[in-house]
């Protein structure tokens, strides 16, 4: 496994995250995509690779997800680990409505009760509110901190000027900042604003949805869906769009170049960005996905294979 450090924090991580939304998660053919037992071996697997990075959130699951891992986590020295969740945005909780400080509260107590730990690592807005203050919502991150139940603040996704303010208003305030953020980034979406501030504020990347649904993959490529994928569990219509198709073939032509997978060679791209540091957050339904991926990091791309990658997405305004 290779490490790095997670933008302007202190914190070591494993270069890729693993993501547990999955867990307990029920597809819309009543499929639990990752039950209990399957979760704790794919923790396992995870970890026998050397990863140290997981991430969660108080609705994943229904809760379910924070509750396994503490279990988990239990067997385990706790300071081996870095673990991210969020607040904000979920479905299972009354105290999800807003991020205002009696919420906040509320769903960290929750947080932490499920995953058994006296702190979190690194602690997610999942999403901006415009409702309540964003200085309320920092200030109570900020005493937070200060009561050593959260490490580290971070931002999922949002406008980029909503990111900024943010940043702005801990900066003026001179409450704890965001260090690292996690928006939707793959080689075939790229929210450009949004990463043009992260470049420039050191802002580290937690990618989600780094395969883009599995269309990196190149299992979309004909007319069904493949048996067992997350479109067909879903009923989602994979259709592709040009830019898509192109970011496809570089892939392709680029893992069969590395004797790599595709999915292994989507995730090293990520893990290559020049202009700040990106760990991208992989999910898995089995140990055998679960190591593909985790093989990521034993893949080298050159500076042209990685440029072919990056130029078929194309201008912002290329559709």
């Amino acid at each position: 496994m290779e490490y790095t450090t997670l933008g302007s924090s202190g914190l070591h991580v494993s270069k890729l995250c693993f993501g547990t939304w999955r867990f307990n998660q029920e597809a819309a053919d009543g499929t639990v995509e990752t039950t209990r037992e399957q979760a704790h071996e794919l923790l396992d697997t995870f970890e026998e690779a050397g990863g140290n990075f997981i991430d969660t959130a108080n609705d994943y699951g229904d809760g379910e997800s924070e509750r396994w891992i503490g279990e988990w986590l239990a067997e385990r020295d706790r300071e081996d680990y870095v673990v991210a969740s969020k607040v904000f945005w979920a479905q299972n909780s009354r105290f999800s409505e807003n991020l205002s400080r009696k919420n906040i509260r509320a769903e960290i107590e929750g947080t932490l009760d499920r995953l058994d730990t006296d702190y979190i690592d690194v602690y997610y807005l999942h999403r901006f509110d415009d409702d309540t203050p964003v200085r309320e919502t920092l200030r109570t991150l900020d005493q937070l901190v200060k009561e050593g139940k959260i490490h580290y603040i971070g931002a999922s996704a949002m406008a980029a000027w909503k990111l900024t303010k943010g940043l702005w208003t801990a900066d003026v305030e001179g409450l704890e900042e965001f260090v690292v953020t996690q928006p939707r980034f793959n080689a075939a979406d790229h929210p450009r604003d949004y990463l043009d501030v992260c470049a420039d504020q050191d802002l580290a990347v937690c990618s989600y949805s780094p395969l883009q649904a599995g269309i990196l993959t190149g299992k979309y490529s004909g007319s069904e869906n493949p048996d067992g994928s997350r479109a067909d569990l879903n009923g989602w219509e994979m259709e592709l769009s040009d830019r898509q198709v192109r970011v496809v073939s570089a892939i392709e032509s680029v893992a069969e170049e590395t004797e790599s997978s595709m999915a292994q060679v989507a995730l090293r791209w990520l893990i290559d960005q020049r202009e700040f540091t990106c760990v991208p957050i992989f999910g898995a339904r089995t140990v055998e996905q679960m190591e593909e991926n985790l093989g990521a990091v034993e893949v080298s791309l050159s500076d042209e294979q990685f440029d072919r990658i990056t130029d078929a997405y194309g201008e912002p305004d290329d559709e």
